[in-house]
Formats: structure tokens, C-alpha cells, sequence
């Protein structure tokens, strides 16, 4: 659609809306047709009255005919008939009677018997006694007894004025005549009921026609009259809407088209081309920001009956318009469709207005709300106009409370004033007509408020609590500082004289902690060397008793007699074996204690060091059935002590494989960390509860379960453990959850050339791990 001044829009006008809204000067053709129709339509409807009065006349004429032809063909048959069985005897007055029995088909019709004379034999029904000759009876002028059967049926008057049909016939041997009288008005009774019917009809069809034609000239005139004023309606409504920027809205709902009148073409600067607008052209100006015409519909759609919407469209020069429509939803009697109809209001220059009024009451609010103080102003009716947090937090005030326009009454009343110690006395001046007051307060809280109130121009007076907190506080540290100083000046006279007796007993203390460090240090030199006694004096013995249970055990100098001793010796040997693997321990942990003990790290391969600490534990593993994997990528490598490494890996597997039931899996991971190597040992064993990880570690401690109970240990493997990694500048961690297994975490520095060679520790390198030798699982210590 171009955006341009000429812009117009096109739109279908195949019907007419049902609401129809003064329209444009129509065709000139349809004017002249209309004209021509005023004067067409009542001439045709006067011909047509016309021509059905005179068919209906004609018609009731030709049914009154077509009764008396057929009255009298059937008289003249009668009278034929009548003259064949009537005999001129004396019993003639029964053979009447037996022709014609007294019934309501023939009403009024009377049979005579004639003679030649003239002179009436019989009659059916019969006659007066004076009446005796046809003449009397038909009258004098009648021609019937002259020309007889010549005659045929014949209809005249009788004397006493009844028109009738009447027909004579001569009897077959010429010794009479038979005649026959039918009266005309009963066989004109059914006619005359009929015709008064038609008439009635007629007389009411033209009352109709001739009020239809009267309403036709009447309406034509009035449809003049209704067209001028509708054009001068017309003109009134869109100078009206024109000088207050409006434009007028009819929307046919059910066939999705506008009608825009001629103010809201101007509105927009378009130009109009058709009647209607569709519904796609007009809700493609509406701006995108700001809805649709659809969503219109939708609410339309349900039940929604009255609009009042803002909006922007799109005017000719490509700047949008703000607009307000304001609508209702009329149904139209007619077809049963509903038509939104309404005004839309030009209100760009209000938006403007708006706009720029928000943008300075926001500025004002912010620089209120900015402000350190609280803020609040009242208008003359003592109606809240503008506050800040502050004042809302002061008063415990929601912003729902504080809503403008309340009182001041409903405003505190919702709120919770604030509780005052005291108030400081108050000072009022009066400056050019203006009332002012200051005063300061002590809150319950312990801040301070200094509080002034000045009356604005209008009535209306504005507060500002300033928080005066720090500076009363300053204040009374001040003279605090000030008592403070007095009580230090007597508190450092008093704290001299203390001194003096504190460094005395300092003295004595020191003396003594010396004289108890020789003894402690002298209590640990004896009980390293007992346990190195200890070590040596035991040992000798274990060994003698493990090497001569071994040999009988194996029957090197030949068989012992009974097999039980076998037994005996397997076990002696089993518990020197445990025993020794004790004392090792505990001369380990006493080392670890006395820092004896050095190392030499350097740079080992990690797989190689894994596998052969899996080989002492190997035998195991297999008669349990558990599955031991490692995961080690190649070219790893630990820096550590070799010696030291290999008992770390016993110890940590061996805990795995005895605490893990058959068919379980042990896992041995190592990977590079950055600046250290993590080595996992993981299995999915008893588990060790989370309450009890903690204790773990600590020398002859073991947490005690089912399964700990079942297996002996002296509760320091971990211990060591945990002493050579950290002399290796590492640390070790334990994760486990009960029943569902363990993971054991080895940090150890990365390998690198500068790292490689320093010991780490005055002392000896721990012995490499002896044969036999089972160390403890501190899970289950």
C-alpha cells in the first residue's frame, strides 16, 4: 500500500452493511430508475385491479349460464321421460308422485298433466282447487302451451312473479301434454353463496392492492424525504466528526468488513476508492506493538460487547496516528450478524501531553525516591501526593498503602507510626506567610529523626525526616570517649601493676613447661626404644617358631603321625605369620612418629607399580571370585618412593579385596590432575557408614561392624597409609557409603625432571613390604 499523500484504499462493496450510515451520492441511472418506479408501480397495480374485476365478474356470469343450460337440458329430459310413463287415466296422480318422490334434488319443481283443452288432470305436488287450466297456472302470455315440445325449456315469469324453467312434452298417443315447472331461484341459491364469497375476495384483494399502492406512493415520497435529510444528517456528522478529529467505525463482524466515514479517511490523509474497507487492509496500519485486530475479534468472540481501545495506525505520510476507539457491539435484527460501531478520536497531541508529564513526574519521583531523607507531601485536603521508601519503611507502609489521592487519616491508619523516646523541643518561624516547624526524635529502634515540615504555596505542607542517627551518635561517642579516657588513664595504672605479676608467673611457667618437655621427650625416646627392643626380641622368637611350623608343616624331615599336627602347624604358622605382620606395624607407625623414616622419590611407571601390588593379593582375589581391573593410561608415572609406593598399593587392595564379598569388583584408576597424579581404588564392598569416615586414619582405631569382626588387624594400616602419602606431599581421601561400596582417593604430586631425587625425610626408607604380610583395611577399622 503506498505511503503517500494521494493514498487511497480499495475494498469490496458487493452488499449493503445492515447498518447503514449516510453513503455517498449514488448513480444517476439508479436516480432516474427510482423515479420512473414511483410512477410505474401504482399505474401497474390499477391495471392489474382492473383486469381481476372484470375476469372475476365474467367468471361468476358464465357460472350462473353454465347452471341454467344444464337446468334445462336436464328439465327438457325430465319432461321427455315424464310424458312416456304418465298415462292419462285416473291413476296419473300415483304415477307422478312415483316419478317424482318428494326429495331435496329437484326443490320447487312441480309435474302437471294436461289434456288437449288445456285443462290440468293432475298435478305433483298439486295445485290449489281454483287453479284448473295451464293458463291460469303460467299465465295468459306465456308461449309454452302454444308451441308445446317445440319449445323446448323456456324461462319466463309466472303470474305471481317467481321466475321458473319450464318444458312440455306430448304423451305418445296425443291425448295430453306433460309439463314441467322448475323454479330458478333454488337452483341460484349455491351460485349467489359463491359469488357473494368471490366478491368478497375480490373487494378485499383490491382493498389490499389499493392500500399496498397508497403505502408504496406514501413510503417513496417519505424515502425522498428520509434521502434529503439523510445527506443533510450526512453532511452535519462528518463536519461534526472533522472539527473534533474523529472518524466514524462500522465493522461487519460476520463478513470481516470496515466502513470508515469520510472524517476518517481525512484523519489518516487517505483517499476513498470503495464503500467498505476489508479486515486485512485496516488491521495491517495498526501498529505491531500495540495489538491487533484479531485479538479484537477474539474478544469479540467472547461475549465481549463494549471497546475502548488506544492504538496507533499508520497515516499517508508513513508516520502513525494515535488513536482511541471507543465502540459497542450492535446485532442486527435482520440477518442476525453483529456490527461494532463507534468513533475513533485523533489523541496523538494527549499522548504527547502524557508523555511528556510522565517523563517529569518520573524524574521527580526518581530525584524523591534518590534522596537520602524521607519524603512526603500532602495537598491542602490532606491527600498524599508523593512519598519515598524511606517514608513508607519509617511508617511500615506497602506502596498498596501508600497509594495517591488517600487521606491522611486512611494513609497513618494503615501504617504504624514510629515509637518515640523523646523529641527535642520545637522551633516555628514564620517566613513570608509560610509556617514552618523542625524538631529532632529519638526512635525505639535507637536512630534519630530530624524532622521539618514547611506549608506550600497551595495549602499543603511537605515533611523531610532526615536520619541524624550518626551524627547523635558522634555526639555521645564524644563525650563517651571522653569518660573512656579518664577510665583508661586509671585502667593503665591498674594493668602495670597487673603486668608486673603476670610476667613473674610467665616465668614460672616457662621453667616449668621445659622441665615437663625433658620428660615427655624423654618418656618418647623409652618407648622407642622398648619397641625397637621390643621388635628384636620378639621377632627372633616369631621366626623360629614360623620357620619350624613351616617345616613340619611341609613334613621336610618325613611325616608326622597323625594328620591333625599338620592342622596344628598350618595354624601356628598363620598366627606367627599375624603376629609378626603386628609388630612390623607397629615399628612402622613408630617410626612414621619419630620421623625416622626417609624417602627417595623418583620417577616410577604407574602400571608397573599397580601390577606388582596386586600380585601379594592376587591369590585372594581369586578364591573369592572378585574381579580386580586397572585403568592406567600408558606412559603414566608416579613420583614417589618405589618402596614406599608398594606398600601404599598393598595396603589400599588388600583392604579392597578383603572387605569385598565374593563376586565383587575391585578397581584400580589412575590419571593426571594438572600438577598431581589422583590414583582410585575403588570397590563395591561393605561400605563404611558416612558417621564413622572421619575416625578413619587414626592409629589402633577400627570401625567396628559385622564384617570388621571377622577379620583380625591392629587398626594401623591405614594409618601408615595415610603418614607416607602425606610424606610424599600428598594427601588421601575416603568416600563410602554403606552397602554400596568405597572409593579411595591417592593425590600425589605429577612426575617432573626438578621434582625427581630430594628426600623427604631424615630417617631410614621404610623396608620393603615382607612376605605374608596382611595389612589392615581401615574401612573396618
Amino acid at each position: 500500500m503506498p505511503e503517500a499523500g494521494s493514498a487511497s484504499f480499495s475494498a469490496r462493496a458487493d452488499s449493503t452493511l445492515a447498518i447503514s450510515w449516510p453513503m455517498r451520492a449514488r448513480d444517476p441511472r439508479l436516480g432516474q430508475a427510482e423515479r420512473w418506479l414511483r410512477f410505474a408501480v401504482p399505474g401497474t397495480l390499477a391495471m392489474f385491479l382492473a383486469c381481476l374485476v372484470g375476469l372475476a365478474a365474467l367468471h361468476i356470469q358464465g357460472q350462473r349460464a353454465e347452471i341454467l343450460a344444464g337446468a334445462r337440458a336436464e328439465l327438457e329430459g325430465f319432461a321427455r321421460l315424464a310424458a312416456r310413463v304418465v298415462a292419462p287415466t285416473g291413476s296419473a296422480g300415483s304415477d307422478l308422485r312415483a316419478l317424482m318422490p318428494e326429495s331435496e334434488r329437484h326443490p320447487g319443481r312441480r309435474l302437471l298433466l294436461v289434456r288437449q283443452d288445456a285443462r290440468i288432470v293432475a298435478a305433483h305436488p298439486p295445485l290449489p282447487a281454483d287453479l284448473t287450466n295451464l293458463a291460469q297456472v303460467l299465465g295468459d302470455s306465456e308461449p309454452l302451451s302454444g308451441l308445446g315440445e317445440r319449445a323446448g325449456a323456456m324461462a319466463f315469469d309466472l303470474p305471481g312473479g317467481e321466475r321458473v324453467l319450464a318444458a312440455m312434452h306430448s304423451l305418445p298417443d296425443g291425448g295430453g301434454q306433460v309439463a314441467v315447472l322448475q323454479p330458478v331461484e333454488p337452483l341460484l341459491r349455491g351460485w349467489a353463496a359463491r359469488t357473494r364469497d368471490q366478491i368478497v375476495l375480490i373487494a378485499a384483494a383490491c382493498l389490499v392492492i389499493v392500500g399496498v399502492g397508497l403505502a408504496y406512493g406514501l413510503q417513496t415520497r417519505q424515502a425522498a424525504r428520509a434521502d434529503r435529510a439523510r445527506e443533510q444528517i450526512r453532511g452535519r456528522l462528518e463536519t461534526a466528526l472533522r472539527r473534533g478529529d474523529c472518524g466514524l467505525w462500522d465493522w461487519d463482524i460476520a463478513r470481516g468488513r470496515i466502513y470508515w466515514s469520510d472524517s476518517m479517511y481525512g484523519l489518516l490523509g487517505y483517499q476513498r476508492q470503495h464503500e467498505y474497507l476489508s479486515f486485512g487492509d485496516v488491521n495491517g496500519l495498526v501498529h505491531p506493538d500495540d495489538g491487533d485486530l484479531y485479538s479484537l475479534a477474539r474478544g469479540l468472540a467472547a461475549n465481549q460487547t463494549f471497546i475502548d481501545h488506544a492504538f496507533r495506525m499508520r497515516g499517508a505520510d508513513g508516520a502513525y496516528v494515535w488513536l482511541r476507539a471507543r465502540a459497542e457491539v450492535v446485532a442486527d435484527s435482520a440477518d442476525g450478524g453483529r456490527h461494532l460501531v463507534g468513533i475513533a478520536t485523533d489523541i496523538s497531541e494527549q499522548r504527547a501531553l502524557e508523555e511528556t508529564n510522565a517523563a517529569a513526574d518520573m524524574r521527580l519521583r526518581d530525584a524523591v525516591e534518590a534522596i537520602s531523607e524521607a519524603f512526603v507531601l500532602w495537598d491542602t485536603g490532606n491527600r498524599l501526593v508523593l512519598c519515598n521508601s524511606k517514608f513508607r519503611h519509617l511508617h511500615a507502609l506497602s506502596p498498596e498503602d501508600a497509594q495517591a489521592g488517600r487521606s491522611y487519616t486512611d494513609v497513618m491508619g494503615r501504617g504504624v507510626l514510629p515509637q518515640i523516646r523523646r523529641e527535642s523541643p520545637e522551633t516555628g518561624m514564620a517566613l513570608t506567610g509560610l509556617t514552618a516547624r523542625t524538631f529532632e526524635a529519638e526512635l525505639a529502634d535507637g536512630r534519630w529523626l530530624q524532622i521539618s515540615e514547611r506549608r506550600t504555596k497551595d495549602g499543603g505542607y511537605v515533611s523531610v525526616g532526615t536520619d541524624i542517627t550518626s551524627l547523635k551518635r558522634n555526639q555521645e561517642q564524644l563525650l563517651a570517649s571522653e569518660r573512656e579516657l579518664i577510665e583508661t588513664v586509671k585502667d593503665l595504672k591498674r594493668s602495670r601493676r597487673t603486668l608486673e605479676l603476670q610476667t613473674q608467673q610467665l616465668a614460672d611457667l616457662a621453667e616449668r613447661y621445659l622441665d615437663q618437655k625433658a620428660v615427655a621427650e624423654a618418656a618418647n625416646q623409652a618407648k622407642s626404644e622398648f619397641l625397637a627392643n621390643m621388635s628384636h626380641e620378639l621377632r627372633t622368637p616369631l621366626n623360629a617358631i614360623i620357620g619350624f611350623a613351616d617345616v613340619m608343616e611341609n613334613a621336610v624331615l618325613g611325616p608326622i603321625g597323625t594328620p591333625r599336627y599338620t592342622e596344628y602347624c598350618r595354624d601356628i604358622r598363620e598366627s606367627g605369620s599375624h603376629l609378626l605382620s603386628m609388630i612390623d606395624d607397629i615399628l612402622d607407625m613408630a617410626r612414621l612418629e619419630a620421623r625416622r623414616v626417609r624417602l627417595s622419590p623418583r620417577a616410577i611407571g604407574a602400571e608397573a607399580a599397580i601390577s606388582d601390588a596386586l600380585v601379594p593379593v592376587g591369590a585372594e582375589a581369586r578364591q573369592k571370585g572378585i574381579a580386580v581391573s586397572v585403568d592406567v593410561p600408558a606412559g603414566l608415572d608416579l613420583l614417589a618412593d618405589p618402596s614406599a609406593m608398594h606398600q601404599i598399593l598393598v595396603n589400599l587392595v588388600a583392604n579392597a579385596v578383603k572387605f569385598t564379598p565374593a563376586g565383587g569388583r575391585v578397581t584400580v584408576r589412575a590419571r593426571r590432575a594438572g600438577a598431581s597424579t589422583h590414583l582410585f581404588i575403588e570397590d563395591n564392598g561393605i561400605g563404611i557408614p558416612r558417621t564413622d569416615v572421619a575416625r578413619l586414619g587414626r592409629p589402633f582405631t577400627q570401625v567396628e561392624s559385622q564384617m570388621t569382626r571377622s577379620h583380625k588387624g591392629s587398626g594401623l594400616g591405614l594409618a601408615i597409609t595415610r603418614s607416607m602419602v602425606e610424606l610424599h606431599g600428598g594427601s588421601l581421601r575416603i568416600r563410602s557409603e554403606q552397602s554400596i561400596g568405597t572409593i579411595v582417593l591417592v593425590r600425589l604430586p605429577a612426575s617432573s625432571p626438578d621434582r625427581a631425587g630430594p628426600e623427604a625425610s631424615a630417617g631410614r626408607a621404610p623396608s620393603a613390604p615382607r612376605a605374608g604380610r596382611r595389612p589392615a583395611r581401615p574401612v573396618a577399622a
